[in-house]
C-alpha cells in the first residue's frame, strides 16, 4: 500500500452511502456555482494532486460522454491505466470515477471523501460553500493522484468549459465535440457565447480536437485557439470519415486523417452522431501518438471502438416489449436522436415516454421528436428541479394543434413508474417505445427495468 494511502487520515463518516449522502446534499443546498476560486484554494490546500496526472480534458453539448467512452476503452486496450470522470451517472455515484472500466470502490470512495472534507469545511468557511460537482472533481483528482495513479485521465467538463470546475488542469489535449443551445441560463443565449465558454478549457499550447460546424462557432474556436498558439484540428478540414454502412448495433466507416488513414472501423454504438463521435476520437488518439509517444496498436483500437458502450445512449434495454432509452435533453440531441429512429429502426408506432428538468428548451425538443410519434406520455423524474408533465403536455398539444396533428394521443402521467406501464400496455409486437429526455429519468427507467431498483441521484 502507498504512503499516499496510509497517510490519508480517518474521517467522520462510516461508510460509503454516509459519505455520498453528506455530498449530495449539496445539490440543492450549494447549487451550480461557477468559478475556480474554490478549485484553486482546494488544490492548493491539497498541495497541488492535479499536477501528478496527465488529462485529456473533454467539452461540448452532446457527445462528451461517448467520446470520453471510445476514449476510456482505447487507451485501456492499448495497455495504459486509465481514470475517467463523467456526469451525471446513471444508476450509481460511483460511476462517476472510473479507474479502467471499473466503478471506483466503496472503500475507496470513503477514504478519499474523508480525506478531503476537513479542506472542503476550510474552504467553505472562508469562499462558501463548494458545490457537489466541485466536491466531486476534488474527489477525482486526490482519487486518481494519490490512489490509483492512472496514465492517463479522460475528464469531462460538467457545465461549458471556461467556469467549470473540471477546468483547473492543464491537459494534453483538449477536445470540444460540437456546440448548441443549452444550459443557456449559464452559457449564454447566442451560439458564440456558448462557444466562447466552452472555447475556456482551451490551453496555451495544448492541441485542440473538435467536430463545430457552425461557421460562427467555428471563428469562435478558431479565435481562441490562435490567442492560446494552440493547434486545431477540426472536422471536416483535417480530419473527416466516410461512412460505409449502417445498422442497428454495428456501423463501419474509414477515417481519413491529418497524420494517417484508418479504415473500416467498426462501432457497436448506434446512431450516425456516434461516427463523428469516433472520429473525434481517433483523432485525438492520433494526436496524443504524435505529440506524446501515444503507443498505439491498432488491432487494439480497431478492438476498443467495436467494444465501446455507453448506457443511457440508445440502449435497448427491454425485448419485449421493445424499450429504448436515451438521454437526448435539447433540441440538438433530439435532432440526432429521430434521425437514428428513422434510419436504424423499424417500428410499427412509436410511444415516447419523456420527462424532463425545467430549464430545457422544451418546445426545440418537441420541434424534432413531434413529427414522428403516435402517443406522447409526458412524466417526471424525481428530481427537484423537474418539468411539470402537465406543463409539458400543454405545450406538446399547442404544437400539435399548430401543425394539423390530430392523431397523436397525448398522455399525462406524472409518476415515472405508471408511465412507464402505460407505455408497455399500449406496446404491440411491431411497436417502439422510447424513453427520453433527462438523464435522471433515464437513470431510474434503466435501474427499474434491469434491477428493478431505483438509482442514486447526482448531477
Amino acid at each position: 500500500m502507498s504512503e499516499d494511502r496510509q497517510s490519508a487520515p480517518a474521517g467522520s463518516f462510516q461508510t460509503a452511502k454516509e459519505a455520498v449522502d453528506w455530498l449530495v446534499r449539496y445539490i440543492p443546498l450549494a447549487g451550480i456555482k461557477p468559478g475556480l476560486e474554490r478549485m484553486e484554494k482546494l488544490m492548493e490546500l491539497l498541495d497541488y494532486p492535479h499536477r501528478r496526472l496527465k488529462f485529456i480534458h473533454v467539452a461540448g453539448t452532446n457527445g462528451k460522454g461517448s467520446v470520453c467512452a471510445y476514449l476510456s476503452e482505447v487507451i485501456r486496450q492499448c495497455g495504459y491505466d486509465v481514470g475517467t470522470f463523467t456526469s451525471p451517472y446513471i444508476e450509481s455515484y460511483n460511476e462517476r470515477i472510473r479507474i479502467n472500466g471499473q466503478n471506483i470502490s466503496d472503500e475507496d470512495l470513503l477514504q478519499v471523501i474523508n480525506k478531503i472534507k476537513p479542506v472542503v469545511d476550510q474552504v467553505a468557511a472562508e469562499y462558501g460553500q463548494p458545490s457537489m460537482f466541485e466536491i466531486s472533481t476534488v474527489a477525482a483528482i486526490e482519487y486518481f493522484a494519490r490512489m490509483a495513479y492512472p496514465d492517463f485521465v479522460v475528464w469531462e467538463t460538467g457545465l461549458g468549459g471556461r467556469l467549470d470546475s473540471t477546468n483547473i488542469v492543464t491537459p494534453l489535449v483538449s477536445v470540444i465535440t460540437n456546440i448548441g443551445y443549452d444550459h443557456m441560463d449559464y452559457l449564454g443565449e447566442t451560439l458564440e457565447q456558448i462557444a466562447a465558454e466552452k472555447a475556456g478549457i482551451i490551453k496555451s499550447g495544448v492541441p485542440v480536437v473538435s467536430a463545430v460546424k457552425q461557421p460562427e462557432v467555428v471563428d469562435v474556436i478558431e479565435r481562441k485557439a490562435k490567442e492560446k498558439n494552440s493547434k486545431l484540428y477540426l472536422l471536416g478540414r483535417e480530419f473527416r470519415y466516410d461512412t460505409v454502412s449502417s445498422k442497428e448495433d454495428e456501423q463501419t466507416f474509414h477515417f481519413r486523417g491529418l497524420f494517417r488513414d484508418i479504415p473500416d472501423v467498426k462501432i457497436s454504438l448506434n446512431g450516425l452522431h456516434q461516427i463523428e463521435n469516433a472520429s473525434v476520437t481517433l483523432m485525438t488518439i492520433e494526436v496524443l501518438r504524435q505529440y506524446y509517444a501515444f503507443i498505439v496498436d491498432d488491432e487494439a483500437l480497431y478492438l476498443a471502438m467495436k467494444r465501446t458502450q455507453w448506457a443511457g445512449r440508445l440502449e435497448m434495454i427491454s425485448a419485449k416489449p421493445r424499450i429504448l432509452i436515451d438521454g437526448a435533453h435539447n433540441p440538438e440531441g433530439a435532432e440526432s436522436l429521430v434521425k437514428t429512429l428513422k434510419e436504424t429502426y423499424s417500428f410499427k408506432n412509436l410511444h415516447f415516454v419523456m420527462g424532463m428538468l425545467d430549464n430545457k428548451n422544451h418546445s426545440g425538443y418537441f420541434r424534432h421528436i413531434l413529427p414522428i410519434v403516435d402517443t406522447l406520455i409526458l412524466t417526471e423524474p424525481d428530481w427537484h428541479k423537474k418539468a411539470s408533465a402537465e406543463s409539458l403536455a400543454g405545450l406538446a398539444r399547442t404544437m400539435l394543434q399548430e401543425h394539423g396533428r390530430s392523431d397523436v394521443e397525448v398522455i399525462v402521467e406524472p409518476d415515472w413508474r405508471a408511465a412507464l406501464e402505460r407505455a408497455k400496455g399500449l406496446a404491440e409486437e411491431d411497436d417502439l417505445t422510447v424513453v427520453s429526455g433527462t438523464l435522471y429519468l433515464i437513470g431510474d427507467v434503466r435501474s427499474w427495468i434491469k434491477h428493478k431498483s431505483d438509482s442514486e441521484k447526482g448531477w
